[in-house]
């Protein structure tokens, strides 16, 4: 494995792609959807699985219906042998129409909002023994996450609220087995969501496009002055809901613990931090708000050699060493290795899988012999932090497809197919950085890093 050298120098911007449409899940999609998770429940012994969702947490039960219930709460409840039983509060119910999954719906006012009518609510505990949930032998609670506690019984603890928690262990004989069951669906090893077909990477790639081209424009409108909101606004596109907090913060971040973008104007001299995430896709930047090396802080005039340069480095190796049936032990140690922890003070993994959700679960671990797969959406994630000096960041996801995915994807999205050939020609070309066949870029903007970001003719490249 070759180290690379990195510079800084001029460089032509990516391609942005406008006008790219959002791609539906299929009928046929949301069929297979159904059949790895009921494949799944098959293999570990579930007679049901019980998947809760509100906003926030709603990406396993999207997974199978389509939609998330908006500011209320739900429960799906699906059995082994596929039959659904969707519960919703007041304002959802007219969803049930429209999921995704056939479904027999079922009215819970207790998942509505405060003070809404309550006139003959029916209990949890009612509507489990309208539906036998006393019969079963094992039933899975999937929340939002699995815990992967070294020292915990991670199958025992979860993740949904209590009421809901305490009616079903009300609502169940004192034989039945209860577990955390979402690593049904996240867990890298085994889950039904970590990998893709051609219309769900079709489908997540237009929130992939749609982030680096805001991260661009808001790039290319960064001048001294310019207020935080402004670029803020630039962050966001399309009316697509945001599934990670928009970033727009110049010089000291969480000032009175706000995270949003506020009036401040930006100054020339301090950091300015930038990200946008919808769901499939996000773009990340940190860099100083500078033109050239010679207006970096007296404190921090290796702040190149120190920190970006490194980084990029690793996010280079990353991109160049990544592959189908590779563990994430083995990533996570090649960045340890090219990227050394204790000297660059990163301490997440370094690469994760992302869906609906920014942050879905991560193959990438020490000592991980999880295998990075075809099909799977990964986004480039390692945080340096180093005591005195700003930090830097070039998120982006990227997708592994094997010849056979990539024949699908070119087959059924032709559009889609000829923008990632022409990223992979940026990358490559451009940037000079090497990609193997099974690396498809779902993002304009992989690898493109501006350290300074009044110099935006300056990128860094290998």
């Amino acid at each position: 494995m070759h180290k690379p050298i990195i510079q800084l120098q001029k460089t032509v911007a990516p391609t942005l792609f406008s006008d790219v449409n959002c791609v539906f899940l299929t009928d046929e999609t949301m069929v297979e959807r159904k059949n790895k998770i009921l494949t799944r429940m098959n293999d570990e012994g579930f007679d049901a699985i019980m998947i809760y969702t509100d906003l926030e947490h709603g990406s396993n039960f999207e997974y199978l219906t389509g939609f998330v219930p908006r500011f209320e709460e739900g429960l799906l409840i699906l059995t082994k042998q596929g039959q659904a039983t969707l519960i919703l509060g007041n304002e959802n119910l007219k969803m049930a129409n429209h999921s995704r999954l056939a479904v027999t719906l079922k009215h819970c006012a207790y998942f509505s909002l405060p003070n809404q009518p309550m006139d003959n609510a029916q209990s949890l505990e009612d509507i489990f023994a309208e539906i036998d949930l006393c019969r079963l032998s094992k039933i899975g609670l999937v929340g939002w996450k699995m815990f992967t506690s070294p020292s915990a019984n991670n199958r025992l603890l979860f993740d949904m609220p209590y009421f809901i928690v305490d009616a079903v262990k009300k609502s169940i004989s004192a034989h039945t087995i209860l577990e955390n069951a979402a690593d049904l669906f996240i867990s890298g090893n085994k889950g039904a969501r970590t990998t893709n077909n051609e219309n769900e990477i079709a489908h997540y790639e237009y929130a992939a496009n749609l982030a680096s081209n805001c991260m661009i424009n808001a790039m290319n409108a960064i001048e001294p002055g310019i207020p935080e909101t402004a670029l803020g606004s630039l962050l966001s596109a399309e009316g697509q809901r945001h599934n990670v907090v928009t970033i727009a913060a110049s010089g000291q971040r969480f000032e009175k613990a706000n995270f949003f973008p506020t009036n401040k104007k930006v100054a020339r001299g301090l950091p300015l931090c930038l990200t946008t995430g919808f769901k499939g896709g996000l773009s990340s930047r940190t860099g100083f708000v500078i033109a050239d090396e010679s207006e970096l802080p007296e404190t921090q005039k290796d702040y190149l050699d120190r920190v970006a340069k490194p980084y990029f480095a690793a996010v280079v190796t990353w991109l160049e060493q990544i592959k189908i049936g590779m563990l994430g032990g083995d990533m996570y140690d090649l960045i340890e290795h090219i990227l050394p922890k204790e000297k660059y003070g990163w301490h997440l993994n370094p690469g994760h899988l992302t869906a609906e959700e920014e942050w879905m679960s991560s193959p990438i671990y020490k000592q991980s012999s999880e295998t990075l797969q075809s099909g799977m959406i990964l986004q480039i994630d390692i945080i340096p932090s180093v005591s005195g000096y700003t930090g830097v960041s070039a998120e982006e996801c990227v997708a592994l497809a094997d010849k056979e995915l990539q024949a699908k994807i070119a087959a059924s999205y032709p559009e889609l197919w000829q923008r990632i050939i022409k990223r992979r020609t940026y990358i490559q070309t451009v940037l000079k950085i090497k990609l193997a066949d099974e690396v498809l870029p779902l993002s304009n903007t992989v690898a493109y890093l501006r350290p300074f970001l009044l110099a935006k003719e300056l990128s860094f490249t290998c």
